[in-house]
């Protein structure tokens, strides 16, 4: 996974894998996990997916607010 993208995932917190969304189960260094459910891999093009496939990942946009915002509080503190 592109750490760039890595940095926005947080457990517990949403991420969408090819417009799905999902909630983030754990997070390391590496990579992420979701737990997915019989009716969700039924229900969507997940159950399709392969080992080391391609999938489009769309992270969680309160925390690129939280970036963004940052820099202001550092400075006025």
């Amino acid at each position: 996974m592109d750490g760039s993208l890595l940095r926005y995932v947080a457990e517990k917190g949403s991420i969408a894998v090819d417009g799905v969304s999902l909630t983030v189960a754990a997070v390391d260094d590496r990579g992420f996990a979701v737990a997915l459910i019989p009716h969700t891999l039924k229900a969507t093009t997940l159950g399709r997916l392969t080992p080391g496939g391609t999938v489009n990942l769309e992270t969680d946009v309160l925390a690129k607010y939280v970036e963004r915002l940052l820099p202001g509080l550092r400075s006025t503190q």
